[in-house]
């Protein structure tokens, strides 16, 4: 579960790391209200699940009250496309009105799971405000990384050997120990994938600031952060997944590809997406029913895909173990009667009542065609989409 900026900075805040005044606005007129507050230069931005917000010009840097409201109101309402989104255009519903800082140098400092070295780490760059992850392309060198014994935490000699590399005043090291020790403590406690300052500014009177701030918790973990869970923004995610999400699929709308694929079992999604790469074009989107996937869920996941105006044909890779062959090629039917949209689709199925399955789709006003594996899959799909 994303957070937004204005979430993450009250949490943030709680634990003793230090962020600018700001408040969160819904309104112009709040945001008004709040630049007055300020009396000086603010900082407007708007509040989306996407990085990349500056490039995109979602975030502004306003003079004075009138201006911080005009920003507003452009803002309000709109849609913001960055190179982090996937081709995704995210509702602005609300922008963060924050005090401008005088900043004299930015850091880049993050926590999250190394499934490597299966344990945390912190990452540290000297490079703030960038793209991390053109840091690590470019200049991996800039990158410093402290890996973590999850039994007793981050060590401090390891950060006080990190900070003595930047040769930065005393009083500006002593700020960013605390900061990485209180960073770490909200990512154990509230079980984050990911925590990330970008930048951890200095500012010209050497006061350590978190100018913008991202927290992502682990979904699987929420049952156990039940006050967190009221900060789920619905209106940030696509509604198709939205919609997958409260049947209990796992959907992931993908870009630029044709192929919609309905699998039961992650593995199996793997396979039946890479297939669509040998046949020349791209999957759509990631679905996975589950193993033991009832019609009705079934039903739901055909008319997510067949939704999906990309979709051009549709890969159905089912394995009857738990589920029946039979129980899903009812819910595949269902869905089309209920969608009332067929699109061409190309099935394989093996395991439980598999030619029972294949005769209840042959008598269906579907057009499918079988295929024995994945690879006689592939041809049908190059051929029913005229790949030469």
């Amino acid at each position: 579960m994303q957070l937004h900026e204005y979430q993450a900075k009250n949490i943030l805040n709680e634990h003793n790391v230090p962020i600018p005044f700001g408040k969160v606005a819904s309104s112009d007129l709040e945001c008004e209200e709040i630049a007055k507050s300020i009396n000086g230069r603010s900082v407007i931005k708007a509040q989306v699940h996407a990085g990349g917000r500056g490039k995109a010009g979602g975030i502004k840097v306003t003079e004075g009250p009138e201006e911080a409201k005009k920003v507003a109101q452009e803002m309000l309402g709109s849609t913001l496309k960055t190179f982090q989104s996937g081709g995704t255009e995210f509702p602005i519903n609300k922008v963060y009105v924050e005090e401008a800082s005088d900043i004299s140098r930015e850091f880049y400092l993050a926590v999250t799971m190394d499934f490597d070295e299966k344990c945390p780490v912190i990452i540290f760059s000297t490079e703030g405000g960038m793209n991390i992850e053109e840091v690590a392309e470019k200049t991996p060198e800039k990158i410093i990384k402290i890996h973590v014994n999850p039994l007793i935490g981050p060590s401090p000699y390891k950060i006080r050997n990190l900070l003595s590399l930047l040769k930065l005043e005393k009083k500006v090291s002593q700020q960013i120990f605390s900061i990485i020790q209180n960073l770490y403590e909200i990512f154990n406690s509230l079980d984050c994938t990911l925590i990330e300052i970008n930048p951890l500014a200095v500012t010209k009177k050497e006061k350590a600031l978190a100018l913008d701030a991202k927290i992502t918790i682990d979904d699987d973990s929420i049952f156990r952060h039940s006050d967190l869970e009221d900060l789920f923004d619905k209106t940030q995610m696509n509604q198709a997944e939205l919609k997958a999400l409260s049947s209990d699929l796992a959907y992931i709308k993908l870009d630029g590809g044709k192929v919609g694929c309905m699998v039961n079992g992650a593995g199996l999604a793997m396979a039946t997406m890479d297939i669509t790469i040998k046949a020349g074009t791209a999957p759509a989107n990631f679905l996975d029913v589950g193993g033991s996937a009832s019609e009705e869920r079934i039903e739901e996941a055909y008319k997510i895909i067949a939704s999906d105006r990309d979709v051009e044909i549709i890969l159905v890779n089912l394995f009857g173990g738990i589920l029946r062959c039979d129980v899903a090629a009812k819910g595949i039917i269902n869905g089309f009667k209920e969608s009332n949209n067929s699109i061409p689709m190309v099935v394989v199925l093996r395991g439980t009542n598999s030619n029972d399955a294949k005769l209840l789709l042959e008598k269906s006003a579907l057009d499918i065609s079988f295929a024995e594996d994945l690879p006689s899959a592939a041809l049908e799909i190059r051929n029913k989409l005229g790949i030469s």
